[in-house]
C-alpha cells in the first residue's frame, strides 16, 4: 500500500518525537511491504518565524493532499509569556482543525499493565481503565465570537456557542464508538448552569433514541472530573464539548502515569490528523529526553484508521514490550532504574515491530 503522510513536527519537542514515530512507521513499511511518503510542512511558532503565519496556505495544501496527518506539538515560551502578541502558535492549531473539518477528537485512556505502579493513583483504582473521550473540536468557547477586551482593557470576554448540527455530528461519532465497544456512553456537560450545555443534553436525549442498545448517562463536568480520578474504570465512552474535553483528558493522563502516553485522532469531513495530547514541552526541546510513546501510539492509530489493523497492533505490541522491559524515558522510570533517551525508546520500539 502507498501511504502519503503530512508531517507537521511543529515546536519544542515536536521534531524529536515525530522523528521517532517515523522511525517506527518506516519499520512497519519494511516489514509489511508498504511504501510511506512523508511531506514535511510548517505549523505553529516555527511557521510564524518563517512566514508570519502559524498555519500557512502551503501547509494546508500539504494536509489536504495527504492520506493522513501526523502532528507533533505547538507552542513557544516567547508567545506564552507575551499576552499582547497578535499572532500566536495556537491560532494555527485552531485554524488547522477548523479548515480540515476535524470536528471530533478521539482520546483513548487506558492503563498499561506495566505502568500500574507509576500512576499517582492507587493500582487498585486504575486497573481496568479503558475509555475513550470524544471531544468536540471546532466549536464552543475556543471559536466563539465576539472575543476580546473592552476599550479600556479592563474587561475581557469569550463567547461559547454551539449549534444543534455541531452537537449532533459529534454525538453520532460517540454513539457509534459506544456500539463498537461496551455500549455505554456518558455525556458530560454543565446543564445546571450553561445554556449551551442544556442544548447538548436535549440533543443527546433525542439522538439516544436512535441507539437503543447504548446505555446513556449524564454527568456534570465537575462531577466527571472527580469520578475520572475516583473510579476511572466506570467509563466506556465519554462525549463532551471542546473546553471540557480539553481539561478532562489532560486530567485523565495521570491514570497512565504520564502525559507522554496518551495518543489521539482528530476526524471529520476531510483528512484525519493524529497527535499526542501533550504540549511542546519547550524545557526538554533538544535534550533527547522527551517521551515519544504518545506520538508512536498516534502513529498506530493512523495505521488503523487507514485499515492497516495488523500493522497498528504490531506497533502496540512493541510499545507494550518496551514498557514491560523498562525501556522508558525519565518521566516513567522506576526508582533505581536508568532512563532511556527519546531516540533509544524509538529504536527499541522500531526494532520490535
Amino acid at each position: 500500500m502507498d501511504v502519503k503522510i503530512a508531517l507537521l513536527a511543529g515546536d519544542g519537542i515536536g521534531p524529536e518525537i515525530i522523528a521517532e514515530a517515523t522511525k517506527v512507521l518506516d519499520r512497519v513499511a519494511a516489514r509489511f511491504g508498504h511504501k510511506i511518503t512523508y511531506q514535511p510542512a510548517l505549523v505553529g511558532a516555527a511557521a510564524i518565524d518563517a512566514t508570519g503565519d502559524p498555519y500557512p496556505d502551503e501547509t494546508h495544501a500539504v494536509c489536504l493532499a495527504a492520506d493522513a496527518v501526523l502532528f507533533g506539538a505547538i507552542g513557544d515560551p516567547k508567545y506564552d509569556n507575551d499576552p499582547t502578541a497578535k499572532v500566536r502558535p495556537e491560532q494555527g492549531l485552531l485554524r488547522m482543525r477548523k479548515s480540515l473539518g476535524l470536528f471530533a477528537n478521539l482520546r483513548p485512556v487506558a492503563l498499561f499493565d506495566a505502568l500500574a505502579d507509576r500512576s499517582p493513583l492507587r493500582a487498585e483504582v486504575v486497573r481496568g481503565t479503558d475509555f475513550i473521550c470524544v471531544r468536540e473540536l471546532t466549536g464552543g468557547i475556543y471559536f466563539g465570537r465576539p472575543q476580546g477586551r473592552d476599550q479600556e482593557g479592563t474587561r475581557a470576554f469569550d463567547t461559547c456557542t454551539y449549534t444543534v448540527g455541531e452537537i449532533e455530528r459529534v454525538l453520532h461519532v460517540a454513539f457509534r464508538l459506544a456500539v463498537s465497544r461496551r455500549r455505554k456512553l456518558t455525556v458530560v456537560d454543565k446543564a445546571n448552569v450553561l445554556e449551551t450545555s442544556r442544548l447538548w443534553r436535549e440533543t443527546a436525549q433525542r439522538i439516544a433514541r436512535e441507539y437503543p442498545d447504548v446505555a446513556v448517562d449524564f454527568m456534570f463536568v465537575d462531577n466527571a472530573a472527580m469520578q475520572i480520578i475516583r473510579q476511572p474504570a466506570y467509563f466506556d465512552v465519554i462525549v463532551t464539548e471542546n473546553m471540557f474535553g480539553d481539561i478532562l483528558t489532560d486530567e485523565a493522563s495521570v491514570i497512565s502515569g504520564s502525559l507522554g502516553m496518551l495518543s489521539s485522532a482528530s476526524v471529520g469531513a476531510e483528512v484525519a490528523l493524529f497527535e499526542p495530547i501533550h504540549g511542546s514541552y519547550p524545557q526538554a526541546a533538544g535534550k533527547n529526553i522527551a517521551n515519544p510513546m504518545a506520538t508512536i501510539l498516534s502513529a498506530a492509530m493512523l495505521l488503523e484508521h487507514l485499515g492497516l489493523d495488523a500493522e497498528g497492533k504490531a506497533v502496540r505490541r512493541a510499545v507494550d514490550r518496551a514498557l514491560a522491559e523498562g525501556v522508558v524515558t525519565e518521566d516513567l522510570v522506576a526508582s533505581g532504574e536508568k532512563a532511556c533517551s527519546t531516540s533509544e525508546v524509538g529504536d527499541y520500539v522500531a526494532a520490535n515491530v
